[in-house]
């Protein structure tokens, strides 16, 4: 499989999001377990995770202890695997989100998910959305802390804009290594943000890259430029929504969802599919 980079560290160039096995909906832990494997067997070496990625308000890091669990049962070859995990974005457990930059929390967040993951130090640890009632500086702080400390071995940020990737960067000395932002083709408000990533060659993670659970299913109905593409290639829409994306800029990492092996299967092919440039160009119009 296609290799990127994040930081010091070499990846696959199409991760696995795990936020949909822990939300509402999500599948039974055997079939989550499976969906894992079937990513690792198909070369995927990122996983995104974060401690809100639950569904009840009693089970803060689900998804975290999902993946642990599924690393360790796969054996051999799982030490390869950069985990990416987030903080200061809560679920209540009622559905809602809610916000927390505070630089102490996030210090106790990121060892609460150390010690749910079952490390000694995250290999990648990012601030999950700016909140507005802290400097964003403070929160950012928290991160170059916890580098400096051995807790976490790069930092990054979520669901920030230009101006918070050059503020981070500042903060962090020049170590922040990723900005994960919602980006495919139904949202390319972001455009600017991989831009600037891919001058600064900043990792650039596309949160929900197909459109979202519901919409995922819909992406030629919805996208016939991308439908027509999939269809002269003979493959799947999804793979060529995620082979655009990779197309855009060589700092680009999609992590896509799944709960089904057969669908992280299908998303991981995406990194040796090549489109022409003018595929590219119809796709980005």
């Amino acid at each position: 499989m296609q290799q990127r980079t994040i930081g010091d560290r070499s990846v696959s160039a199409i991760g696995l999001g795990g936020m949909p096995m822990s939300i509402e909906g999500r599948p039974d832990p055997e079939r989550s377990i499976a969906t894992i494997h079937a990513a690792l067997d198909a070369g995927v070496t990122l996983v995104d995770t974060a401690d809100s990625y639950h569904r009840d308000a009693n089970e803060v890091g689900h998804n975290e202890e999902l993946v642990a669990r599924a690393l360790r049962e796969y054996g051999t070859g799982a030490g390869d695997v950069l985990v990416a995990t987030k903080g200061g974005h809560l679920r209540p457990g009622d559905g809602t989100w809610t916000r927390n930059g505070d630089p102490a929390y996030l210090k106790r967040a990121a060892k609460e998910s150390a010690r749910r993951l079952g490390v000694d130090a995250i290999g990648l640890y990012q601030f999950h959305r700016p909140d507005p009632a802290v400097p964003y500086a403070d929160s950012v702080g928290a991160l170059r802390e916890l580098l400096d400390e051995g807790v976490i071995l790069m930092a990054g940020i979520s669901n920030a804009d230009v101006a918070q990737i050059d503020e981070a960067r500042d903060v962090l000395g020049g170590r922040l290594v990723s900005v994960q932002n919602q980006f495919s083709p139904a949202f390319r408000s972001s455009r600017s943000e991989l831009e600037h990533c891919a001058g600064l060659g900043i990792a650039f993670l596309p949160w929900s890259p197909l459109g979202g659970i519901a919409n995922a299913k819909d992406l030629a109905a919805r996208h016939a430029a991308f439908g027509q593409v999939a269809d002269e290639i003979g493959t799947s829409v999804h793979q060529v929504v995620l082979a655009w994306q990779l197309a855009l800029a060589p700092v680009v990492i999609p992590i896509p969802g799944a709960s089904r092996p057969a669908s992280i299967r299908d998303s991981a092919a995406a990194a040796d599919l090549e489109l022409t440039a003018d595929q590219v160009a119809l796709l980005s119009a």
